[in-house]
């Protein structure tokens, strides 16, 4: 039987369908944001969204790996010119050459995920932060790409936004991580402090960086804005979920109830629509 060709369109629902049910807070925020630089959004957090579950879905390292060097490949042929079979890098095509993205943050997140293959614990800061680079830094400087305000100084305050996100998820997600044989809590805090102690100080470091939020928001746009608060204001629900709770996530994992999400969401928008842009003009790449 003859194959059809793939489409823009059918690649387009194909990553569609992968960020259904996640990524909350980018679904709202998409409501203020111009339908092309949504798709875009969409496009790219299909990649995200492929890589990690290649990662984290193969049931084993040696698979995960097995797939993730053949994701690498394909990734690599896209940046090549070479047509993309597969439908996120179909779709991302477009995307990737009318904003003339990087390849080295798609390749970061492919990076972070075969790291998780191979490394299961980190003893001190500057190596979980090493990773974090890898992990969470990518998705907000592609983000500024897309929205046209990436400078050296607005990259850095995203890089902390986007590592402190993580963190806070890394404190909610003890129990769930200990089930697959991982552990993002420093295993110097855990020496030294213990289980309570070591997720205290992590949720600390994190909302430490989240505040980096309030100087990144004034630079961006106002659909961008509300994303970005969203994001800030839901690390902080997170991490006062897991204070209520006396730290013990390795326990049970915290949740931030849906009427929560929900006056998060109003106070983002009423910050992004009141907030008034202090910042000027970002220093120039």
């Amino acid at each position: 039987m003859a194959s059809t060709p793939l489409t823009l369109r059918a690649a387009d629902e194909y990553c569609r369908m992968l960020t259904r049910g996640h990524y909350e807070n980018f679904a709202v925020a998409s409501w203020f944001v111009p339908h092309a630089l949504r798709r875009d959004l969409m496009r790219f957090y299909a990649f995200c969204r492929t890589t990690d579950d290649l990662g984290d879905e193969s049931g084993s390292p040696q698979v995960a790996l097995r797939r993730l060097q053949r994701w690498r490949d394909d990734t690599q042929a896209l940046f090549c010119g070479e047509a993309p079979v597969h439908p996120v890098l179909f779709a991302l095509q477009d995307t990737i050459a009318r904003n003339a993205l990087d390849a080295a943050p798609f390749f970061d997140l492919i990076a972070a995920n075969e790291q998780d293959q191979r490394v299961t614990s980190y003893s001190v800061w500057p190596e979980l932060e090493r990773y974090c680079q890898l992990s969470a830094a990518p998705v907000g400087r592609v983000v500024l790409r897309l929205f046209g305000i990436a400078t050296p100084l607005t990259e850095k305050l995203s890089d902390d936004v986007c590592i402190g996100l993580q963190l806070a998820n890394h404190a909610q997600d003890v129990s769930r991580d200990a089930r697959i044989g991982r552990c993002y809590l420093l295993q110097s805090d855990l020496d030294e402090l213990g289980q309570a102690g070591a997720v205290r100080a992590m949720v600390q470091r994190a909302r430490s960086l989240l505040a980096s939020g309030r100087a990144l928001e004034p630079y961006a746009p106002g659909s961008l804005r509300l994303q970005l608060a969203s994001y800030r204001l839901g690390g902080l629900a997170i991490c006062a979920e897991i204070e209520k709770m006396q730290f013990a996530t390795h326990q049970a994992r915290p949740h931030v109830a849906a009427r929560s999400k929900a006056l998060l969401v109003l106070r983002a928008l009423l910050e992004a629509l009141f907030h008034s842009p202090q910042a000027g003009n970002a220093e120039t790449a």
